[in-house]
C-alpha cells in the first residue's frame, strides 16, 4: 500500500528517483540547470540580480553572499577561475593566460595542485617538474632540473647553459671551447694540462679507443 505524502515530500521523492535537484525555495524538481547559491540548488527565476534587478539564469555568479547576472558581475572586475568558472575572492594564480583558484591550478598529468611551486608550460597546459620531464623535458646532468632555455648537448648529455663549465675550475664553457671528458664531466684545456702525466696518458688512450680525432686531448663541442 502506497504512502500518503505532502506535496513537498512527493516532489522530493519524485526528483530523487529521476536524479534531479530539488529547489530549496519552492521544493519542486529542477528540470533545467540549477542555480547553486550557498551550496544549495534553486530555480534561477526565484532570484534577481542584486545590481540591475534582472531575473537570473543558471549563469549567475555569487559574490560576498549576493547574486549577480553575468554581465554585471563581469563589470565588477572579479576574476573567474579558469577551472571551475566561479569567482575568485581570495588569492589568485595568474598562469596560461587565465586566472585560477590556488587549489584548482593543477598539473595536467597528475592533477595535484602546484600550491605556489614551480610549474612548466607546454601547449597551453601546466605540468609539475616530474611529469614535464617524463613527457617532454631535457634534464640538466649537473643540476638535475628541467632545462627551460637553450640546451648544451655534449658528452652524450644535456646541460643548462650556466651549468656547462669545467668540473675542476668552474670556468664557464661555451660552444667554441675545447675540453676533455673526465669522470663524465668536461674539463677545460688549462686544467687538463695540469693533470699528472700518467692520468693524461690514460685519458689519451681512452680517447684513441673511442674516437679518431686529430687532437685526442681535446674535443670540439661543435663536433659532439
Amino acid at each position: 500500500m502506497g504512502e500518503h505524502l505532502c506535496r513537498p515530500c512527493h516532489s522530493r521523492e519524485k526528483a530523487k528517483s529521476l536524479g534531479k535537484f530539488i529547489c530549496q525555495r519552492c521544493h519542486l524538481a529542477i528540470d533545467e540547470q540549477a542555480l547553486m547559491f550557498k551550496n544549495d540548488p534553486y530555480h534561477p527565476d526565484h532570484f534577481n540580480c542584486s545590481h540591475c534587478g534582472k531575473e537570473l539564469t543558471a549563469d549567475a555568479r555569487e559574490l560576498k553572499g549576493e547574486l549577480y547576472c553575468l554581465p554585471c558581475h563581469d563589470k565588477m572586475g572579479v576574476p573567474i577561475c579558469g577551472a571551475c568558472r566561479r569567482p575568485i575572492e581570495g588569492r589568485v594564480v595568474n598562469a596560461l593566460g587565465k586566472q585560477w583558484h590556488v587549489e584548482h591550478f593543477v598539473c595536467a598529468k597528475c592533477e595535484k595542485p602546484f600550491l605556489g611551486h614551480r610549474h612548466y608550460e607546454k601547449k597551453g597546459l601546466a605540468y609539475c617538474e616530474t611529469h614535464y620531464n617524463q613527457l617532454f623535458g631535457d634534464v640538466c646532468y649537473n643540476c638535475s632540473h628541467v632545462i627551460e632555455g637553450d640546451v648544451v648537448s655534449a658528452l652524450s648529455k644535456a646541460w643548462c647553459v650556466n651549468c656547462f663549465s669545467c668540473s675542476t675550475c668552474n670556468m664557464k664553457l661555451t660552444l667554441k671551447n675545447k675540453f676533455v671528458e673526465f669522470d663524465m664531466k668536461p674539463v677545460c684545456k688549462r686544467c687538463y694540462e695540469r693533470f699528472p702525466l700518467e692520468l693524461k696518458k690514460r685519458l689519451k688512450k681512452l680517447s684513441d679507443m673511442t674516437s679518431r680525432k686529430a687532437q685526442p686531448k681535446s674535443v670540439d663541442i661543435n663536433s659532439v
